[in-house]
């Protein structure tokens, strides 16, 4: 009788042990899904600010690429990124306009592989006044490229939370984007010059509106010059990156901050986006406005990137490889 009610109560023990261990982990799951969720409210907040016309159109130079600049740096604070150099600006001189970079650190988890990098980025300077439009002249910039700029950002947030990447990640908002893609190549040779492993680099390009009548969400440029969306896609489980014909017609891989990286490095260095020639008529137009701007679109596009960005971040070999 008495080995009986042992018996029994260890079997208590460990079904209650079993429960708590399940609710632990419930929690814990809680928690990573909560870090992983970007919402369209938080999007349409940072959009709000960085298209404001309080900025002015995010100029080279101007006092509204600072104040960007500023709201940067403190949710780069916020979220407990550090400075990758002395500061979170990598300054430099954009034909005689001193401007900057901005730049947060997430170091690796893994010590091995805390040693290469993956870099994501997007530009956050634009053009500051346009062609007058009922007495409207500046250009806020939405789509391009306060829509990459939220997307970075708000991986930055995703990405300090959860604490899993076992490689490094550089967050980077590029100046003089507009200029010539002159922030990119400056940090590019930087880098070059530290001698760091850089395996890819993903920047992000107008994704502030879906594409029109396509399977997939996003294109990346230079489709063919890597294994990049083939990789996202297995990734993910889904066709979220595909391939646009007019993105190869126009050279679109050459004319973004993904190419300074290409070009000084030689890795698997793209641009996503989700602008088509065909669904947005307000290119550096004084009416690329936050209204124009589609929330839910850009939370989902952002969201579906995180397990794409977390398994990059974490294979034991660099899978993704130039074709």
């Amino acid at each position: 009788m008495q080995r009986l009610f042992c018996v029994i109560f260890i079997s208590i023990l460990f079904i209650n042990c079993k429960q708590t261990t399940s609710a632990q982990q419930q929690v814990q799951e809680e928690k990573v899904m909560l870090a992983k969720t970007t919402t369209s409210s938080a999007v349409k907040d940072i959009m709000s600010f960085l298209a404001s016309d309080e900025l002015g159109g995010r100029d080279t130079g101007s006092e509204g690429l600072e104040k960007a600049a500023q709201f940067i740096e403190t949710e780069f604070k916020k979220y407990g990124l550090t400075p990758y150099f002395e500061t979170y600006r990598d300054v430099f001189d954009a034909k005689g306009t001193e401007t900057f970079n901005v730049v947060g650190y997430l170091k690796g988890t893994d010590k091995e592989l805390a040693k290469e990098f993956i870099i994501l980025g997007a530009h956050f300077d634009h053009i500051g006044l346009g062609k007058d439009v009922n007495g409207d002249t500046i250009a806020n910039g939405a789509n391009d490229n306060a829509a990459g700029t939220t997307g970075v950002i708000s991986l930055a947030k995703q990405f300090s939370q959860l604490k899993n990447n076992k490689r490094s990640i550089l967050f980077v908002l590029f100046g003089a984007e507009e200029r010539g893609l002159l922030g990119s190549a400056h940090l590019a040779k930087a880098l070059k010059e530290k001698n760091i492993d850089l395996y890819a680099m993903v920047n992000f390009e107008m994704i502030g509106v879906p594409l029109n009548e396509k399977a997939y969400k996003a294109y990346i440029t230079g489709y063919e010059i890597s294994n990049m969306a083939e990789k996202i896609n297995e990734y993910v489980g889904s066709e979220l990156i595909g391939y646009l014909p007019k993105a190869k017609e126009f050279q679109l891989f050459r004319r973004s901050d993904n190419y300074p990286f290409y070009a000084t490095f030689n890795v698997p260095c793209q641009t996503i986006s989700t602008f088509d020639f065909t669904n947005y008529d307000y290119y550096h137009h004084v009416d690329d406005e936050v209204s124009e701007m589609d929330f839910e679109f850009m939370a989902e596009l952002i969201n579906s990137c995180v397990p794409a960005i977390t398994k990059m971040a974490n294979t034991a070999t660099k899978e993704i490889t130039l074709n």
